[in-house]
């Protein structure tokens, strides 16, 4: 299926670019939400997969990222950024009719799709966190953090590099290590207040943590991710006060589980997990 181009309104006049894949009588319907450097681009064919089996779904660039050519790389908080979200699962419900979504996340996805679960957990029918980004192996070095905290009062859209500049970090697939190479698309540099979001976003992860998790959640993790720590994640996870939980692990997987050679499985496994009976 080719996805509708929509622009969602944003708080504060924003206007956010969006794919939206709609059957003509959606079984399910899942917001999809991509890591700190890629896009929408990144994860069509995951998106266009569950469209096939009937799930609508809204596949958003971040604002400041992707086709999102206002304020690069920028972010003023996390509660800019979930609000974001409310607006894109409200036009998501409104062009399906149905009131409860799934949040299919993707990296550093995960930690706005838990900021989102926190704040309308009656809404959401369940989390797919794909790889997710909640415990990094890949951080700045302390000098950076020292000058993005100074930054972050004095000069808070200062542009410093996102540490993830080796495509081989994401994939083994030559052909996708070249598409990222080339990706004009990419986000590589984020500002001061940006990196400050993404610090403020951990303390909602943590805060998700101890509180209770009604929300069902569905884990992939890839054995050979270079830039989570999937056993900080596993251990997240496993102490959630949720029930109904499951772990896909593929052992010889790298990060970005769409660059696979061949992501026929884990697109089935999506499929299911997104589109499982409650």
């Amino acid at each position: 299926m080719v996805p509708h181009e929509i622009t969602l309104d944003l708080p504060g006049g924003y206007q956010g670019f969006a794919r939206l894949w709609l059957p003509a009588r959606p079984k399910a319907a899942a917001l999809y939400l991509h890591g700190i450097q890629s896009h929408g681009v990144w994860f069509e064919r995951s998106a266009g997969r569950l469209a096939e089996e009937g799930c609508a779904v809204l596949l958003p660039d971040r604002r400041g990222s992707g086709r999102n050519q206002v304020d690069r790389g920028d972010a003023a908080s996390p509660r800019q950024l979930v609000d974001d979200l409310l607006v894109a699962s409200a036009a998501l419900s409104a062009r399906t009719g149905l009131a409860r979504i799934a949040v299919v996340a993707v990296s550093w996805g995960a930690k706005l799709a838990l900021g989102l679960a926190g704040r309308i957990p009656d809404r959401v029918e369940r989390l797919v966190l794909v790889a997710p980004g909640l415990f990094p192996q890949v951080d700045v070095s302390v000098a950076t953090k020292l000058s993005v905290a100074s930054s972050s009062v004095l000069r808070p859209k200062r542009l410093f590099d996102v540490p993830l500049d080796d495509p081989e970090l994401f994939t083994a697939t030559p052909e996708w290590i070249e598409f990222i190479e080339k990706d004009p698309l990419s986000i590589r540099k984020v500002t001061a207040r940006f990196l400050l979001t993404s610090r403020r976003l951990d303390w909602l992860v943590r805060a998700y943590g101890r509180r209770p998790a009604p929300v069902p959640i569905r884990l992939f993790v890839a054995g050979r991710d270079r830039i989570i720590d999937n056993e900080r994640t596993r251990r997240f996870v496993r102490e959630l006060a949720v029930e109904d939980r499951s772990l896909i692990e593929y052992p010889q997987a790298h990060h970005t589980l769409e660059f696979e050679p061949d992501p026929e499985t884990y697109f089935q496994d999506l499929v299911r997990a997104v589109l499982e009976p409650r």
